[in-house]
C-alpha cells in the first residue's frame, strides 16, 4: 500500500457514500419530475402557465415572453423567461418540474447562438424581443 492510499484510508475509515442510498434519492426525484414538458431552448418564445392562489382561490396566470437561458439539472432543472410589459424589462425564473407549473407552451422557436441571451436585457424596444426564428429544431 503507497503513501496516498494510507492517507485516504486515514481521511476516509468508512467507505464512500453507498450506491444505495443515492439511488433512493434518484428515484424519489424521477419520481417527483414531469414527463410532460416540451423541448424548447433559449431564444424561444414560450407561454408559461402557472398555478396561482389568491385568497382561498387558485387560478392560472400566463407568462408569455422569451427563454433567456436554462440551467440545472434532473429535478433542479429551472428557466429564466423576459418579457416587455409597459416599457419595462420583466424577468421571471421558474423551476422546470415544481406543481406551481400547469402547462409550457412554445409558440415560436428561436434561433440564437448562446445558451444564455443576457445581451437582451440591454436591448430598448423592439430590439430587445428581435431573435430570429425557425421552423424546426435541428435533430443532433
Amino acid at each position: 500500500m503507497g503513501p496516498a492510499q494510507a492517507t485516504a484510508s486515514r481521511l476516509f475509515p468508512y467507505p464512500t457514500p453507498l450506491p444505495d442510498s443515492m439511488n433512493v434519492i434518484d428515484k424519489i426525484e424521477r419520481e417527483q419530475m414531469k414527463t410532460d414538458t416540451p423541448d424548447f431552448a433559449a431564444g424561444d418564445t414560450v407561454n408559461v402557465h402557472s398555478r396561482v392562489v389568491e385568497g382561498g382561490k387558485e387560478r392560472i396566470q400566463i407568462f408569455k415572453g422569451i427563454v433567456i437561458g436554462r440551467r440545472g439539472a434532473g429535478i433542479n432543472q429551472a428557466f429564466t423567461v423576459r418579457k416587455i410589459s409597459s416599457g419595462e424589462g420583466v424577468e421571471r425564473a421558474f423551476q422546470l418540474h415544481s406543481p406551481k407549473i400547469a402547462q409550457i407552451e412554445v409558440l415560436k422557436r428561436g434561433k440564437v447562438r448562446r445558451g444564455k441571451l443576457n445581451y437582451l436585457r440591454n436591448r430598448i424596444g423592439k430590439a430587445a424581443s428581435a431573435v430570429k426564428t425557425r421552423d424546426d429544431r435541428e435533430q443532433a
